[in-house]
């Protein structure tokens, strides 16, 4: 399986604290993510709820061709104010880990997204990705960049 990895980064110009406190509520994922995924969030309970090691969240979504996907993720790592990390365990990749840190920088704080992820089912897998999947993965990441700079203001890169 080949490993593809997605990189971004975004400078917003509010404090780190705010940047922790909008980003570890893990209801805020709808907020940042597009309609057309018709992204659900199915677990319970996570009103004023904050990502912890070991949090399990379940999710609905439909990235291609109004097909549906359950997909599950784990929270397996946190550092308050630095960085959390989320690893698909079911779902549509066949390899899924998001890193995402937090950096104060001159006038607010640089947010860094790293995400490795693989496709199953091999040689189709690598087709699929170059048709449609990395387009899809750059829609969404571009689409969280525009939403967080008009959520928190101009954006610096």
């Amino acid at each position: 399986m080949r490993i593809y990895t997605l990189k971004r980064e975004q400078v917003l110009p509010i404090s780190l604290e705010n940047a922790w406190e909008f980003f570890s509520t893990p209801l805020n994922l709808n907020e940042i993510t597009p309609d057309d995924l018709k992204f659900e969030i199915l677990t319970k309970g996570l009103e004023g709820e904050k990502m912890y090691p070991g949090m399990i969240i379940n999710y609905k979504v439909s990235p291609f061709a109004g097909i549906k996907f359950r997909w599950t993720t784990e929270i397996s790592q946190v550092k308050t104010q630095e960085y959390f990390v989320d690893e698909q365990r079911f779902g549509p990749y066949a390899f899924w880990h998001h890193k995402h840190f937090f950096e104060e920088v001159e006038g607010g704080v640089k947010i860094i997204d790293i995400v490795d992820y693989g496709l199953p089912f091999g040689f189709l897998g690598k087709i699929a990705h170059a048709l449609f999947v990395k387009g899809k993965l750059k829609h969404i990441f571009d689409f969280r960049h525009e939403i967080l700079a008009k959520e928190f203001g101009i954006d610096k890169k």
